[in-house]
């Protein structure tokens, strides 16, 4: 239980440092760090989207030995089947010719699962993956296996090349927790990279925090406040994503098909609970929500062709209720 500003101090010294030594392996990205980490402490996925090179792979391994989580990693190929996913039952002879079935868990099997490039799988493959995101259990031949705890799925995506990709449907997007943009590195952390990747050795991550640490965090987010006045502007804000609400700003009624679910404003609480305890506060402010609607709302809400043909960007669009709710308050 979060009872003493000790344990809140505890929370922000080791998050602090478990970005700090990612930081030594990690060049630049500390925003999307910092939103992992939210995605992590929450219990959620997160989906990556950025273009080839970016490091995103380097990131979730970086995270994973930082955290002292098993790591695995799944290349999503068109021919990847879902038991290549969640693992098969195998044929075992005995000496009397005797048969028996043994399962032999696929690399869904890992506390930090990459998908990487999830895009590029068939339908049937990526509903296997979500499922196991969804229920934390994969069944084979009639049996249920538990996923081993905690459990993430950190997926990643090319926003450019998209010739003979499955895009996810909006419900499947739904189940991740965050979706972040991978932004290009800057001049400098250009130098830094090249600088790291070719010297004769190269930076590791150490164990910082081990997984009773990250239950305790986990349990210590779920501990913070959200007064009923941050609450009702959190309903607003989502409310304010459907283009048929009264209150909502032109773009949403112009551009938007569909706005956020439930799922949203549950991935925009949970991601301020531990926005507020990672900066020491018991409590969930406005600037926690504004800072996490974005990540939370970018996947789930659905432009029209007049929005998509315009190129317009949901960050924009959830941009603009911000702006206009922090004039109404």
């Amino acid at each position: 239980m979060l009872q003493s500003k000790e344990q809140v101090a505890w929370a922000v010294e080791t998050v602090e440092a478990v970005k700090q030594e990612i930081g030594r392996v990690i060049v630049g990205q500390n925003e999307i760090v910092e939103q992992l980490l939210w995605a992590i402490i929450a219990g959620g996925h997160a989906l990556l989207e950025g273009i080839p090179g970016l490091g995103k792979t380097m990131l979730v391994r970086t995270i994973a030995d930082t955290l002292d989580l098993e790591f695995s990693r799944i290349q999503f190929t068109p021919d990847l089947m879902p038991s290549d996913i969640t693992g098969t039952n195998l044929v075992e002879f005995g000496t009397q010719g005797q048969t028996s079935y043994r399962f032999q868990p696929g690399p869904i099997f890992g506390n930090i699962v990459l998908a990487d490039e999830i895009n590029r799988a068939t339908p049937k493959t990526q509903s296997a993956l979500l499922e196991a995101m969804q229920e934390k259990t994969v069944t084979a031949a009639g049996e249920t296996h538990l996923l081993p705890k905690p459990f993430f799925v950190l997926a990643t995506q090319n926003p450019l090349e998209q010739e003979g990709t499955y895009p996810l449907p909006e419900a499947q997007l739904d189940r991740f927790l965050l979706k972040l943009d991978v932004a290009f590195p800057t001049r400098e952390e250009l130098k830094l990279i090249v600088q790291r990747t070719t010297a004769a050795t190269g930076e590791s991550a150490n164990r910082m925090l081990s997984s009773a640490d990250l239950g305790k965090l986990q349990a210590y987010a779920k501990e913070v406040l959200v007064a009923d006045e941050i609450l009702d502007l959190a309903v607003k804000l989502l409310m304010m994503t459907h283009p048929d609400e009264a209150d909502s700003p032109d773009p949403v009624k112009q551009f938007v098909r569909y706005g956020g679910g439930p799922r949203a404003i549950q991935s925009i609480i949970a991601a301020s609970k531990v926005r507020a305890l990672t900066s020491g506060r018991l409590h969930v402010s406005w600037q926690d929500i504004r800072s996490t609607a974005i990540p939370a709302l970018r996947h789930r809400i659905v432009l029209g062709y007049e929005g998509q043909s315009m190129g317009m960007r949901t960050d924009t669009i959830v941009g603009s209720i911000l702006d206009l709710l922090e004039l109404q308050r």
